[in-house]
């Protein structure tokens, strides 16, 4: 088979099922591991794939954005979200004021939050505030605002921002669409992207909740800089070399383990 053929190959393996790995292709076309990075490589250079820890997955739209009617009670729950989840709860301790991000990871963390200690915490989705609501170990704010219509009905208008500025966070527990050295945290809107810089303006310790797939992405606006943040919280398969340039921005990067199957 021709080098060309085999890049088509792994192109199409990848739209079909989301991902390939190093192995797969190993076994597939019986090359080298490093003849595998090697494609892996060259398919990334070309903008066709993006590489991860241990192979590759589709390359995202800069503008991508979830689907409006999801479900955050009803959706898959993946090994390294909840991973993720997991590790970013354990930062939180007694009487924290805490901005629990209003993404996937938020309502996945819901598990995984202190039920034996007092905090605050301070939520832009009213659908996140519902799961909360018997909690007697919590006090729990909502920011004023207009409800995005759909899955997770978050604010981040120009009044979620008043609000939360005008307020102090020991710890704040954010995610978003992209993440690089180079360029930062990246999000999707306008609206986001003013709401989590007012978010990140009045907080004393960063935390940033990304999987694989957003790391080394850029979606469509900047948010801030890399080293905003004092932590990174991120998976396995992470692309390593993009883990070592963001650490050379002074962040410290945790990387969860993937459970034993």
């Amino acid at each position: 088979m021709f080098i060309e053929e085999r890049h088509q190959a792994i192109l199409r393996t990848i739209q079909e099922t989301g991902r390939i790995s190093v192995g797969d292709i190993q076994e597939r076309f019986d090359v080298s591991p490093d003849s595998a990075r090697r494609d892996l490589r060259l398919l990334e250079e070309r903008g066709l794939l993006k590489r991860t820890h241990g192979g590759a997955i589709p390359i995202q739209q800069v503008n991508s954005n979830p689907p409006r009617h999801r479900d955050p009670g009803q959706m898959e729950v993946y090994d390294n979200y909840a991973a993720i989840a997991k590790k970013g709860a354990e930062f939180i301790r007694e009487n924290d004021v805490v901005y629990l991000t209003s993404g996937s990871v938020g309502f996945i963390m819901i598990k995984y939050l202190p039920k034996d200690i007092p905090y605050t915490l301070v939520l832009n989705s009213v659908t996140l505030a519902n799961e909360l609501k018997y909690w007697d170990n919590l006090n729990v704010y909502i920011t004023g605002g207009k409800m995005r219509m759909h899955g997770t009905t978050s604010l981040v208008d120009s009044f979620a921002a008043d609000f939360v500025r005008n307020m102090n966070f020991d710890l704040c527990l954010m995610t978003g669409a992209g993440y690089d050295a180079a360029f930062g945290l990246s999000n999707n809107t306008g609206e986001t992207a003013a709401f989590q810089r007012t978010v990140l303006e009045n907080t004393r310790q960063k935390i940033l909740l990304m999987p694989n797939a957003k790391i080394g992405f850029r979606a469509f606006l900047k948010v801030c800089g890399a080293d905003r943040f004092d932590t990174l919280i991120t998976d396995w398969d992470a692309e390593e070399d993009e883990l070592a340039k963001i650490e050379e921005r002074g962040v410290r990067v945790f990387v969860v383990e993937k459970p034993a199957s």
